[in-house]
């Protein structure tokens, strides 16, 4: 499917050797604003397309940092939720000691 001259691989780089945008069949005449061909709306239109390809790019990359962030709230509440049971089982044997200890300075 990868044959040159197709929109994944465009036969010239060069936006001024490249075919002009046509318009639509489906449209109306008239209904968008005229074609003007200067270099300064080629490069324009050859940075916009850039920018464009590179979005879905720009978008993983974001989603994937929200996913590393929420990961990594989850393990810190994981971590959190291990130390607080930790804690109250240290406590209920720290409570058990005392009492064994009490117990046995009464007899």
């Amino acid at each position: 499917m990868n044959i040159p001259g197709t929109i994944d691989r465009p036969l010239t780089h060069d936006p001024k050797k490249q075919a002009p945008m046509k318009p639509s069949t489906n449209e109306p005449a008239g209904s968008a604003t005229p074609d003007f061909t200067t270099t300064g709306a080629i490069d324009s239109r050859q940075n916009r397309t850039r920018e464009m390809q590179l979005i879905p790019e720009a978008l993983a990359r974001a989603h994937m940092h929200d996913r590393l962030r929420e990961a990594e709230r989850e393990r810190q509440a994981v971590r959190l939720a291990t130390a607080r049971r930790m804690q109250r089982r240290a406590e209920r044997a720290s409570r058990r000691a005392r009492r064994a200890l009490a117990m046995a300075l009464m007899q």
